[in-house]
């Protein structure tokens, strides 16, 4: 009797990427995470509504409550992000403020939309909430820089249920030296970043090393107790870039129990133009805009999409990528952090809609549906519960 997986294959053709009806029931069927989600930002726009459909060619949104539906995605890891300021008091004060504003919207947030989402702070509560039918939501800190120098901050944010956190950005901050600053500060770690590895492992709270510098990730890894992971990198072997991982580290991290979660970005050179430049401007202050001025940009934004299309990387470089991850470190050191709402997204898979796509190719590439489960949660849920069960032993 032929198979449901290859009755699926045989329908749709195995070089196809449009998902069988087995392939999105399958997908369907998994918890569905993302580890780097930045959409926390548009929750500040006037006007943005998480709870309704968005255009991506109009406000460049690539994820909301109605497309998580639509795409299979059960929740994942929502960002704090701070841009890099000044290593002042002043700079400390300013960001964070408006990092407990980020932290408060997102609560604010899950609030409004209680019947559908629900904060998650245990892979426990990963599994009870998308049992509900409700979207999960984890938080985490993209760049450290707005704890200052006082790490206690960092309890006050495990408390409100923060679970994951950055050191740096792409700037040297006090905690350690970014993979994407033009000079060494403190040739990896700071002093006050070992302390806050330390911090971190106490509270039970997983490490993230992207964005780091080399050093601060062999150092990182050598001082933490449990594994870390980085929430969106991806491998220096498929494009050459600092943000990335080479080989041997990415061997390194899985020896350490670690994970990486695969990025959907610095797959290739940027496709730069100057008139698509200044319509994403534009997108970027959407809630600014009159309805005639919307309208234009609207009409613009499909011209341009026409006459001068993005050239950037597309879906079968970015399953590239995930297939030479899970290569090198093995199907239980892999995930997906594609930095959705944050320069995420590649030709073919524009936002999360289209997530349905990648778990049909792991399939026509011959992996169990376990193994793919694992690279959507399981993975990334294991570290969790590591680091939480590291710091119930210490205290």
């Amino acid at each position: 009797m032929i198979s449901l997986l290859a009755l699926a294959i045989a329908l749709s053709g195995p070089d196809s990427d449009t998902p069988s009806p087995a392939d999105r029931l399958a997908h369907q069927q998994m918890l569905v995470l993302d580890t780097h989600l930045d959409t926390p930002e548009l929750f500040e726009h006037p006007g943005w509504k998480f709870d309704e459909w968005h255009d991506r060619d109009f406000d460049k949104s690539q994820i909301d409550l109605p497309r998580m539906e639509q795409g299979g995605l059960d929740g994942g890891f929502f960002v704090i992000y701070t841009g890099q300021g000044p290593l002042t008091p002043e700079g400390y004060a300013k960001a964070r403020d408006a990092a407990l504003t980020r932290e408060m919207w997102i609560q604010r947030v899950v609030a409004a939309n209680s019947d559908k989402m629900e904060l998650a702070t245990t892979p426990e509560d990963a599994y009870r909430i998308a049992k509900a039918g409700k979207r999960v939501v984890f938080q985490s800190i993209e760049n450290s820089y707005p704890l200052g120098t006082d790490l206690t901050l960092l309890k006050w944010y495990h408390d409100q249920g923060v679970r994951l956190a950055g050191p740096i950005h792409f700037r040297n901050n006090q905690f350690g030296d970014s993979a994407t600053d033009k000079v060494k500060q403190w040739n990896g770690l700071s002093p006050l970043g070992k302390q806050w590895v330390a911090e971190m492992n106490r509270l039970g709270m997983v490490i993230d090393v992207s964005h780091s510098s080399d050093d601060v990730f062999d150092q990182a890894l050598a001082l933490s107790k449990v594994p870390i992971i980085a929430s969106h990198s991806g491998p220096r072997a498929i494009f050459n870039h600092p943000r990335n991982l080479d080989d041997e580290r990415m061997r390194k991290l899985a020896k350490a129990g670690g994970v990486l979660q695969v990025n959907s970005v610095y797959l290739v050179e940027g496709d730069h133009d100057d008139a698509r430049n200044k319509i994403s401007d534009r997108q970027d202050n959407w809630h600014a805009l009159s309805d005639a001025e919307q309208k234009k940009l609207i009409a613009d934004k499909a011209k341009a999409d026409a006459t001068n299309p993005y050239q950037g990387a597309d879906f079968e470089l970015f399953m590239k990528s995930l297939l030479h991850c899970i290569a090198v470190m093995g199907v239980d050191h892999v995930g997906i952090g594609a930095d959705w709402d944050g320069g995420g997204g590649v030709r073919g898979m524009e936002d999360i809609t289209a997530l349905p796509k990648i778990t049909a190719r792991l399939r026509r590439e011959g992996f169990s549906d376990a193994d793919i489960e694992k690279i959507w949660s399981g993975n990334v849920l294991r570290v969790l519960k590591q680091a939480e069960d590291w710091a119930a032993k210490g205290r």
